[in-house]
């Protein structure tokens, strides 16, 4: 069993920058896919970011591309999302997930991840 706890969210100018943090249980936490995404009112729930364990390969939204970043330590059992150059629509509530896949496996799919953290919300003011 993994829990995810997301920490960092808050309000934000356009342009600005926030880190997001979600800190795991388990000690095998650093053998598991993890991914970000994140849920806008009255929308569905988004890929934001993916990254594998072993080869630490990342995969990224279209939207987000060039401006996100997402990391681990896992000595640490986090993994992070660098959010810079922040637009009004990032605005969401943004989640951690993870699962226990193979070395090098990247998982984009909400339906794919077994674990979720609580959310956190992001406000990007214009």
């Amino acid at each position: 069993q993994v829990q995810l706890v997301e920490s960092g969210g808050g309000l934000v100018q356009a342009g600005g920058s926030l880190r997001l943090s979600c800190a795991a249980s388990g000690r095998t936490f650093s053998r598991y896919a993890k991914g970000w995404f994140r849920q806008a009112p009255g929308k569905e729930r988004e890929f934001v970011a993916a990254i594998t364990w072993g080869t630490t390969s990342t995969s990224y939204a279209e939207s987000v591309k060039g401006r996100f970043s997402i990391s681990t330590d896992n000595a640490k059992n986090t993994v992070f999302l660098e959010m810079n150059s922040l637009k009004p629509e990032d605005t969401a509530v943004y989640y951690c997930a993870a699962t226990y896949v193979g070395w090098g496996s990247l998982v984009t799919g909400p339906h794919e991840y077994d674990y979720w953290g609580q959310g956190t919300q992001v406000t990007v003011s214009s």
